[in-house]
Order: C-alpha cells, then structure tokens, then sequence
C-alpha cells in the first residue's frame, strides 16, 4: 500500500467494496464520508449516472489505441476543451500525476536544447514542494521524508527563496510551483505575494502544478486564474477523469511546442511517451465530467461552499487541540497540538483523531499532524457540519 507502513496493515487498512456519492461502504457494511475525495481525485461524487455512462459507451465502441503515431476523437475533444480552459495550445495525455510532471521536466529541458541553450538544465522549487515520487518529480520536491533516501536517483533542484536571481541565471529551464495551496505539505497556503515575480516577461519557462489544486478546488477551475499567471506548462491529474480512472495531462503553450517542430532527421520531436496515453474510456469520463461542470453549475456550488465554510469549521477554529485551520476553497488543513493528546498506539497524535473519526463515519488521512478535508465538490453543508461535529467530539475523546 502507498504511503502506508506494511508491518500496521492489518490494523490501518479500510477494504472499501462500494462507493456512492460522498460515501464509501467497507466490507462490514460501514459507511463514510470520503473527506479526502479518495486523495483530492472524486469531483462529482462517486458513481455519477453520467460519467458512469460516458465510460460504458466509450468501452463498447473503442476501449484503446496507441497515441504512438495515432490518435482518437475523444482525447482529440478532451485536448480541445482543456487547451480553451487554461489558453495553453497542446496536450500530451499520461495514466498520473508524476507522470504529467516527468513529461514537463523533460519537455523543458528539450526546449531549451532546441532553441540552442543546452546549458538550461536547472529547475527552481518552491520551499515544502511536492509534485509526484518519480525520479524527476522528487528532484523538484522540497519534502525531506519523500526524497531524502532517493538522492542517489536524482539531480538536485534550486529553492526559490531567492527567485529574481534565478530568472537572471543562465542555466535554468524552468521554475515549477504548485499554485496557492501546497497540498501534500499539509494544505499549505502560499501568499499570492509569493508569485509575483513570475507574472509578466521571463526567461526560465513557468511550469504550474494543478494536479491537486485543479477542476474547482480551490474555488475556480484552476488555481493560477487566481494569481494572473500565464504558464508555459501546465500538469494536471487527480480530478481530470472526475476521479473515476487514472488520467492526466502535460498541456504546452505554442512557444513551446512550435519548439519540437522539424524534420526526423533533426531529432527535435519529443521522445516521450506512455502506453495508454489518451485512453478513450479515460477521455470519454474526463469529458463527461468537464460537461457536469456546466450542466450541474459545479463551480457555483462551490462558491456557496466556500462561502459557508468558516462558519461551519468555527467550532475548530477554538478547539484547543487544534493549533491552525489552513483553508482556500474546499482544500483544508487542520493541524493537530499534539502536545495536548493523551497516550496513544496509532503512529501519530493526528492518525489516532482519524480512527476515531473513521469509527464515527468519517475517512480522512492525516500528512503528519494535518488531518485533511478535502470533500467531493458536491458535498453538503449538512455533511461539512457532521464531519466538524464528529472530528469535535473526536478531538474531545483523546484529551488526557
């Protein structure tokens, strides 16, 4: 299991065999609330007639094609619509997050060998980053526990404390960032301050992460709307499919692209693929899924959510065991004071609060003292309410 210490399986695993809407059915029959949105991939909730449909029908008609030297209409239609939604120009489709990471990384490195700067080798992080477990993903991490011990498979990356000398440097390819909220290192909220440097002309191409902050997580469909960003790369994952199957995507501005054009004997096409790259079923439910956003006004509940969300997590905000609730949009981090929890045996103070969360309906998984909740976009107020009031009385049990 990922992410997951194999020896404490038997006592942490939750075997799930149903799921519909915002809840997940165990093998007891125990239904919860998915908090995390199955890791910050369900949208529409679970089991969605339309997306549902949109993969049985695709199935019948064209299961799969290679992308090598082919294509197909559905990941033709779903290159369309995610190119006019973020004003890039091209898509390159992969199975997931890490993998639209690694396709960026080498993508930038190649543009700048084929417009005769092969010394741009260098990428910049922002500090906590974290943007996948490949190789290439975790050389532009800031996650010690992540990446420490895999040093001897990957290049090192610079900081971006000091990012008006990167762009003045002659070696960098890109600077990489995770727009707003840094997910995995606990829904840590980045000023907008801290991006200012990247609007406006650049040398270094700009590589925006949305794989956990797109498809209306953080309030609109992508984070970077919110910081006037105008990327040269953009990754996308978790959320594309609606959460159904594995997809993600590279998308390449025109400068860009028009980069790798050429004849074959100048070897400037990029060397980069994946088997079940722009998988039709994949491509049919991340279609169908892009479609409820207008059809279900998606984003527009979102806003009333959003709106919402500090009443319904005040009772939180004055818990005594809790030192800081971190939010934007539906993507909320809720850091546990460790210190005023009784003993315990589950690994850490803040996993010991999602077991008594989990017995009284409710899934989440903690990043270190964090407990998520990050929820299906459609989830109610009425079931925010009862996952405040479960993890209030969760909190209240384990004070010594």
């Amino acid at each position: 299991m990922p992410f997951t210490q194999m020896a404490s399986f038997d006592a942490a695993a939750r075997t799930f065999v149903r799921a519909h809407g915002t809840t997940l059915v165990d093998t007891a029959g125990h239904e919860v609330f998915d908090a995390i949105s199955s890791v910050w991939t369900t949208v529409h909730g679970h089991g969605h007639p339309a997306i549902v449909a949109a993969i049985a029908r695709q199935a019948r008609e064209l299961d799969h094609v290679t992308a090598l030297g082919a294509d197909n209409p559905v990941a033709e239609e779903l290159a369309a619509r995610l190119c006019a939604l973020t004003r890039c120009a091209h898509v390159m489709f992969a199975g997931d997050g890490a993998s639209a990471i690694e396709a960026a990384l080498k993508m930038a490195v190649q543009y700048w060998q084929n417009v005769g700067e092969p010394q741009r080798t260098r990428f910049v992080r922002l500090r906590d980053a974290y943007h996948g477990d490949t190789a290439g993903a975790m050389a532009v991490s800031d996650i010690a526990l992540f990446k420490e011990r895999f040093a001897a498979i990957t290049v090192d990356s610079l900081l971006y404390d000091d990012v008006e000398t990167a762009l003045e440097r002659d070696d960098v390819a890109a600077i990489i960032v995770e727009p707003i909220v840094q997910a995995a290192a606990g829904m840590r909220i980045v000023p907008k301050e801290r991006y200012a440097m990247l609007r406006g002309p650049r040398t270094p191409l700009l590589i925006v992460d949305e794989i956990a902050t797109g498809f209306g997580r953080t309030g609109t469909m992508f984070a970077f709307e919110q910081l006037a960003l105008d990327p040269d790369i953009v990754a996308l994952g978790k959320g594309l499919s609606g959460g159904t199957l594995p997809l993600s995507a590279t998308l390449a501005s025109e400068r860009v692209y028009e980069a790798f054009l050429g004849s074959y004997g100048e070897a400037r096409h990029f060397c980069h693929g994946h088997s079940y790259a722009g998988n039709p079923i994949a491509c049919a439910a991340a279609l169908a899924s892009l479609h409820l956003f207008t059809s279900e006004e998606t984003l527009e509940t979102v806003a009333r959510t959003d709106a919402a969300l500090d009443t319904v997590l005040a009772p939180l905000a004055v818990h005594p065991l809790v030192g800081e609730v971190r939010r934007r949009g539906l993507m909320i981090g809720i850091e546990v004071a460790a210190e005023g929890i009784a003993a315990f045996d589950a690994p850490t103070p803040a996993w010991r609060i999602a077991n008594e969360l989990y017995a009284r309906g409710h899934f989440t998984r903690p990043i270190g003292a964090t407990l998520q909740l990050v929820p299906p976009l459609v989830a109610s107020l009425p079931e925010l309410h009862s996952f405040v009031d479960a993890l209030v009385a969760a909190l209240d049990s384990v004070s010594p």
